[in-house]
């Protein structure tokens, strides 16, 4: 079972960089919206130089550094699985898709008598 645990940023050089890195964030996206009257490149340009500075300050926080490391986790938990061969992953998608037909089918026949149940023998409405 998953634990979930509430992580806090104690240090207060932490709370500044991930401060910082918020707020280069929101100056990217004034230096966007502010830049409108200069072009279009300039305005792109101001909103990626903000971006990823905002980014940078943030990888070098302790939560970037753990955001870093759960994505090489990932990563070598991915490289570990064993991936399907064609030939099974089409055999299992037909036979999907075979159960599909087979309840939708089944659904619709379904539903057609119990509307000739209750409209036609019950209430006795004809369409």
């Amino acid at each position: 079972m998953a634990t979930s645990e509430v992580q806090t940023v104690s240090a207060s050089g932490e709370k500044m960089r991930l401060a910082l890195s918020g707020a280069l964030v929101i100056a990217a996206l004034a230096a966007y919206s502010l830049l409108s009257q200069q072009g279009s490149l300039v305005q792109w340009a101001g909103l990626l130089v903000g971006l990823v500075a905002a980014v940078a300050v943030f990888f070098t926080s302790e939560a970037g550094r753990q955001l870093l490391a759960f994505g090489r986790d990932a990563v070598r938990e991915v490289k570990k699985v064993v991936w399907p061969e064609r030939k099974e992953a089409m055999q299992i998608t037909a036979y999907v898709f075979g159960f599909v037909v087979v309840m939708a089918v089944f659904l619709w026949l379904t539903d057609k008598t119990l509307e000739w149940v209750f409209y036609d023998l019950i209430l006795g409405w004809k369409k």
